[in-house]
């Protein structure tokens, strides 16, 4: 697919489709102004008459004769006074989800006049721009590689953007917008890629590749001998049950000045989850390939790193295990010690993410971090509070929380504070040893966090539960992509300072 940037006039653009946006209420804009002039009229006749409503997200083709373009897509933005970056996103996913798969070779998208908020025309039409790039990649997306039988290629295969003028701001935007768009999709191909497939080693080898592709990405690794020497028991502990090894994946991006704290991700990488001891119901068990969803989000924030090399220091930590129930497999009433030194009394082995990530969260001190940023399909308690709209996200920081929140809303990939009370840290307490890795049934998202918090005392720290984001059951099956949006525009937000 071939996309680009241009600042001409939309009349004097030739395209099989052109895309305009029509408010539900407010002043129209200027881009949709010149194609109803140019069409003389047409889209106030449609409009007064009832075919066009505004209505945000909604799309209406309209065939077209001796004009530039064959045919009109009109899309809803709703109400100006009401439009957020979530509203304008929706009628962007309508817009593309009305080309993918229509007649149309080329399309000219006139969207990015389109107001979101704010009062900055430049700093908006950036903002606009960004989000079309990240869901032209993102909804043209399709997961075809265990297919026998390949669907057919797509038509369109050329979109032009249009935009106020040609600056490099502008392209920035937009290209910034592809490269999460990619990047997203990275973390979609590594989710939906089968567990026979999908191990702890195939992922190290994903890392290994993506170092070999980009010199800015330097790539480690470390084997269960390496793990087993340095004290990281609990991946280990994680990972006897499988035939398939732990591994600890370390990649390294430095753009920014020697000098500079690093930025650290770091992902749960559990390539499949049965439960291990404490056996999930098989219902819906296939599912629990998305585990390492955690770690497909920081390989995709790494892959879009590499693309746009900002001035930044990021370094990505992935604990990878599969968590299985042979007769190798720790069990309910184990104690093993931490890398932390601390002690950890196992009563539940499908609370197992914890368990990686403790060691993971420890080791990353040896970077002398700015912040550390852990992600992973944690907990089934978060889906039960936030549902499949917002990530949970906990933090030993109120500024990195913040940080965060805002990053979530301004890339429509959304957080929810949750607290991190001392409160809940008794519901941890063991008779046996330090702590044990799951409290009772109440706040279990916080007492997750919480186990986590024990580690994280050195640096700031934020925690993203995403079990309820980073993927999509039902008939929409598969990864979300979530949370790079929020990542890249956090890391951005840093970059550069």
């Amino acid at each position: 697919m071939n996309f680009s940037l241009s600042s001409k006039a939309i009349v004097s653009t030739k395209a099989d489709c052109l895309v305009v946006g029509l408010p539900e209420k407010g002043t129209w804009p200027e881009s949709t102004t010149q194609a109803d002039e140019a069409l003389g009229g047409l889209i106030k006749t449609l409009q007064k008459n009832g075919d066009l409503t505004g209505k945000n997200a909604s799309a209406r083709a309209v065939p077209l004769t001796d004009q530039p373009w064959s045919r009109l897509l009109v899309v809803g933005t709703g109400n100006d006074t009401e439009r957020t970056p979530a509203t304008y996103r929706k009628a962007l996913i309508a817009a593309v989800n009305a080309l993918k798969d229509g007649p149309s070779k080329s399309a000219l998208i006139a969207l990015a006049d389109t107001p979101v908020v704010g009062t900055d025309a430049v700093a908006e039409e950036a903002a606009r721009l960004n989000l079309i790039g990240r869901s032209l990649e993102e909804h043209l997306y399709t997961f075809t590689e265990f297919k026998s039988e390949k669907p057919p290629a797509r038509k369109l295969n050329k979109v032009v953007v249009a935009a106020s003028a040609g600056t490099k701001a502008l392209k920035d935007a937009f290209n910034l917008g592809l490269a999460t768009g990619r990047g997203m999709n990275f973390t979609r191909d590594l989710g939906n890629t089968p567990p026979n497939i999908c191990h702890p080693e195939w992922l190290a080898q994903q890392a290994k590749k993506l170092a070999k592709d980009h010199d800015c990405i330097k790539t480690e690794v470390l084997d269960e001998k390496q793990m087993e020497k340095m004290g990281m028991n609990t991946i280990l502990a994680v990972g006897k049950g499988s035939t398939q090894p732990p591994r600890l994946i370390v990649m390294e991006y430095r753009g920014g000045k020697a000098k500079d704290k690093p930025h650290v991700l770091v992902g749960k990488g559990i390539t499949f989850d049965t439960g291990g001891i404490s056996l999930k119901p098989g219902a819906g068990m296939d599912e629990m390939k998305y585990d390492m969803g955690g770690s497909a989000g920081v390989f995709g924030a790494m892959q879009v790193l590499a693309e746009t090399k900002p001035k930044i220091n990021v370094v990505a930590v992935i604990a990878a295990a599969e968590n299985m129930p042979d007769g190798g497999a720790c069990r309910p009433g184990d104690i093993v010690t931490t890398l932390s030194g601390q002690t950890v009394e196992i009563l539940n082995t499908d609370a197992e993410g914890r368990l990686v990530l403790c060691d993971a969260l420890t080791y990353v001190k040896k970077f002398d971090p700015a912040a550390v940023i852990d992600m992973a399909t944690l907990t089934g308690a978060c889906i039960i509070a936030l549902g499949h709209h917002a990530s949970g996200l906990l933090a030993n920081n109120d500024e990195l929380a913040n940080e965060l929140l805002a990053a979530g809303e301004r890339a429509d990939d959304r957080a929810w504070r949750l607290p991190l009370w001392d409160d809940y840290q008794s519901q941890l307490d063991s008779n046996f040893a330090d702590m044990q890795n799951i409290g009772d049934r109440s706040a279990g998202t916080i007492t997750a966090a919480c186990f986590l918090s024990r580690f994280t005392k050195e640096y700031r720290w934020a925690h993203l539960d995403i079990a309820g984001t980073a993927w999509h059951s039902g008939k929409a099956k598969g990864a979300s992509g979530r949370p790079v949006p929020l990542l890249v525009d956090y890391l951005m937000s840093h970059a550069d300072k």
